[in-house]
This record gives structure tokens, C-alpha cells and sequence, in this order.
């Protein structure tokens, strides 16, 4: 597939044609491949690589962008039912050093988020029951994606692929995350000048009253 700077080409399709899509753009990107290869080899429960690694390749191939520009971080998640930190240590111990330096790779126990969440954001967090539910509780619908190998690769977008395509920064009012959706935001958009932010809602109702 030949790409096209700064193209919207696959905004506004239907969901199929925008994961095959997405599908190409993550096999054809290297470092996305060894992650997801080395994931699939650590037997981590419930893992996925999230967020950033993939949206920002993503754009980074729309807008004709080196893999990696503009990716501060590879987040993976994963679910494991010993919320001890002694076990999360250890496992963010002995995989780690498994993966690429550069960008940093981010290993985090999704069964303990409740315990840690609200003393960092000050509100507090519902326990969650696997890793796609932290996905969809992202501060943006557009940085809700998770992929693996299982063993094929599998996409995970629960609000769909459009926000991405459609290169907009789109808010999601499951939890009061106003503050990490503009914060995230600003800095994308220095990495990416082409996305288009979509404000908070009550931001909206502030700025019209």
C-alpha cells in the first residue's frame, strides 16, 4: 500500500476497513513488531502494548513520519490477580531489560491501578477486571487501542479506529479526566501539528455561557 503525507484516506470508513488498515500500518512498522513479538514471549496474563506506541505509528505513517517520532513510551498492560507490588517488581524486573531502551517500555499490573490511582489523580478508581477495561477508561476514545499477538495480531479499539484516522484528540467522559485529556493533548499536538483537539465537554459549556 503506497501512503500519501498527511492523508485522511481511511477516515470515515467502516470499522473493517479502517483495522485492516491499521492492521498494515503495525506489521509494517519494526519497532511495533519486536515489542508484540517479545510481549507474546513473556506469557505476561492478559497483556496488550496500548495507547501511544500504536496511535502515534499510526499517524507517523499517515503524515509520511519515521516510526517512533513523537512516541514518548511503549505502555504495556497486563492483569495478573496478585495485587502485591512485590509481584508487579518483579515482573517489571525481569522483562524489562527484554525490550528496546529507546523508547522506554512501561510494564504495569492493571489488578492494581485502584490501589495507587486515586493518591496520584485524586479520585478514586473502581477495581477493574481485565486489561481491555483500563483501555476503555483512557482519558481520549482516540488513545484507546491495544494490540497483540494471539498468535495472529489482534487489535482492540472499543470506540473504533475513526478518532485515529480522522487525526482528532477526542475526549472520553468515562471518568473526570478533563485535565490528562489537555495535558496529553498539548503534547501531541507540538509532535503532530496536523491533529485537531476536541475539547471537554464542560469546557465547551464554559467557554458558551
Amino acid at each position: 500500500m503506497t501512503w500519501q503525507p498527511y492523508s485522511r484516506r481511511f477516515a470515515g470508513l467502516d470499522a473493517r476497513r479502517q483495522e485492516e488498515a491499521a492492521r498494515e500500518i503495525i506489521l509494517g512498522c519494526p519497532p511495533l513488531m519486536r515489542t508484540l513479538r517479545t510481549l507474546r514471549e513473556t506469557g505476561l496474563p492478559d497483556a496488550w502494548l496500548v495507547s501511544g506506541a500504536l496511535y502515534g505509528n499510526i499517524w507517523n505513517t499517515l503524515t509520511g513520519r519515521a516510526c517512533d517520532h513523537g512516541v514518548k513510551d511503549y505502555d504495556i498492560l497486563y492483569f495478573d490477580p496478585d495485587t502485591s507490588y512485590e509481584a508487579e517488581d518483579a515482573v517489571i524486573r525481569r522483562w524489562t531489560p527484554a525490550f528496546a531502551v529507546d523508547p522506554p517500555h512501561e510494564i504495569r499490573n492493571q489488578a492494581r491501578v485502584h490501589l495507587w490511582y486515586e493518591a496520584h489523580f485524586g479520585q478514586p478508581y473502581a477495581p477493574l477486571s481485565e486489561t481491555r477495561e483500563a483501555i476503555r477508561r483512557f482519558a481520549s476514545t482516540t488513545h484507546a487501542i491495544g494490540a497483540r499477538l494471539n498468535p495472529k495480531l489482534e487489535i482492540y479499539a472499543p470506540y473504533g479506529l475513526d478518532d485515529i484516522f480522522s487525526l482528532r484528540l477526542a475526549p472520553n467522559t468515562r471518568l473526570e479526566n478533563h485535565a490528562t485529556h489537555e495535558r496529553k493533548a498539548r503534547r501531541q499536538m507540538a509532535a503532530w501539528p496536523e491533529l485537531t483537539f476536541v475539547p471537554w465537554p464542560d469546557a465547551v459549556a464554559e467557554e458558551t455561557s
